[in-house]
């Protein structure tokens, strides 16, 4: 009979550590302001099915609009459960990089045995944090947030750091629903607000077909243009207030 230790057991009922960072720490949670609005609760890997999202064309529809193609180095932020991650893999070939990046050690360690079930060569798993993705500098030719901006408990944080690992002329895209946070959604009028805060300029704002949301794009600052932290101010948008 095999005898297992009390080790024995909890090594084999608490998962090992999944992912790592990429880059160092960059500025602390701290030194930014908290959103002067409701943060939704992370409740699922995924808001929708695949085969709704597949029949909308959902990333066809992103990856189109913010030019994502071969040979580029793209971030999903909050990866989740890698639904743009299978589909953006093929997109940028064996020359580009997929950073598949999220805070939840379930959602990692799902995400790691999916891209080793799938073979994908050119996607990294990234262990990140809430108000910082621990992504390289100037590594990211485009980073996409997909229905998660509004479960970002320090966005100005995410953002500003963010901002030091796009190259010059990145893209980052922000699909969301025109709803209030608590809702799981972001106003526009709210997004481009607290962008605009950080240093962010909008370059578009496009209704995606088939019921998927808004694609909003944006250009961040460079490194040298970020406000200072203890600059930024939260926005305030009475829509989200008391819901």
């Amino acid at each position: 009979m095999i005898r297992l230790t009390f080790l024995t057991l909890l090594l084999l009922t608490v998962p090992a550590a999944a992912a790592e960072p990429l880059a160092p720490p960059g500025e602390a949670a701290e030194k930014f302001p908290k959103p002067d609005r409701p943060v939704a609760e992370i409740v699922a890997a995924q808001w929708a099915g695949e085969k709704e999202r597949d029949r909308a064309d959902e990333v066809g529809q992103v990856a189109r609009l913010m030019r994502i193609g071969p040979g580029q180095t793209v971030a999903d932020i909050g990866a989740g459960s890698g639904y743009y991650v299978m589909r953006l893999s093929p997109r940028v070939g064996p020359q580009g990089r997929i950073l598949a990046q999220d805070i939840t050690p379930d959602y990692l360690a799902d995400l790691e045995r999916r891209v080793a079930e799938k073979g994908l060569s050119n996607v990294t798993v990234v262990r990140g944090a809430s108000h910082d993705p621990r992504l390289p500098p100037a590594s990211l030719d485009a980073a996409v947030l997909v229905h998660m901006y509004h479960e970002i408990d320090q966005p100005f944080g995410l953002l500003w750091n963010l901002a030091g690992a796009m190259k010059p002329g990145g893209r980052v895209g922000i699909v969301d629903a025109d709803t209030i946070p608590s809702r799981h959604g972001t106003p526009p009028r709210l997004l481009r607000c607290e962008l605009s805060a950080v240093g962010y300029r909008e370059s578009s704002m496009t209704t995606l077909k088939g019921g998927v949301g808004y694609l909003a794009v944006f250009e961040a600052p460079a490194p040298d243009k970020r406000p200072d932290p203890a600059a930024i101010r939260p926005c305030r948008d009475e829509a989200t207030r008391g819901r």
